[in-house]
């Protein structure tokens, strides 16, 4: 029997105008919510993620992060 689907939790989250952006395109291609998305997302991580990119990328946004803020 499939596990029931409940958001049970809310956080409040700060994201980039990019990132919202692409959140809400990935969540409308894929006939979600936002929040269903990220649920999604997190649920599925190590599938949705390629482990080698993945370390990478982050260091580069990282690199970038303090710039960002300001």
């Amino acid at each position: 029997m499939p596990k029931r689907f409940r958001l049970t939790r809310r956080v409040a989250l700060a994201m980039t105008e990019d990132g919202y952006r692409r959140l809400r395109r990935f969540a409308q291609d894929a006939g979600l919510d936002e929040g269903e998305a990220l649920s999604f997302l997190f649920e599925n991580f190590e599938s949705v993620t390629d482990a080698d990119n993945l370390g990478h990328r982050l260091r580069l946004f990282n690199s970038d992060l303090e710039d960002r803020k300001k």
